[in-house]
């Protein structure tokens, strides 16, 4: 990728739009949610878009399609599993995310292996390690 498309898509990622739609009357009532629900009132000034009225999701708040479903760094977010899910990724363009149900064990392999390829890993954390002998019960 060359310097000018590198560029072009950080410009496309901080045009993503980040618009909040919440749903009729939840300001109101603590009863309503704020996630948004289509309005299907009859008299609803929403569902009606008057100008006064809160704004509804439309195809025109989408992100460019170039960025699209990419992470902010700008990577491709891939959920791996197991270490040969490294194998076909590459650093310039994908990113990586460890799995939630994989072990320590098979996590530090999966680090180590990122690092060495040059991967980003979105999720990493340190990993503890209990090197602390285990203490033998006193015997009377």
């Amino acid at each position: 990728m060359s310097a000018e498309q590198n560029n072009d898509k950080k410009r496309l990622i901080k045009l993503r739009k980040k618009k909040k739609f919440e749903r009729q009357n939840s300001h109101k009532h603590g009863r309503v949610p704020t996630s948004w629900r289509r309005a299907k009132g009859r008299h609803s000034n929403v569902r009606l878009k008057r100008k006064y009225a809160k704004d509804s999701p439309n195809p025109g708040y989408g992100s460019p399609k170039k960025v699209r479903g990419l992470h902010p760094s700008g990577l491709t977010d891939n959920l791996v599993h197991r270490p040969a899910d490294l194998e076909e990724l590459e650093p310039e363009e994908d990113g990586v995310r460890i799995a939630s149900d994989v072990g320590n064990r098979k996590k530090e392999v999966i680090l180590e292996e990122a690092h060495e390829k040059g991967l980003h890993v979105f999720n990493a954390k340190t990993i503890e390690k209990d090197d602390s002998p285990e203490e033998e019960p006193e015997e009377k």
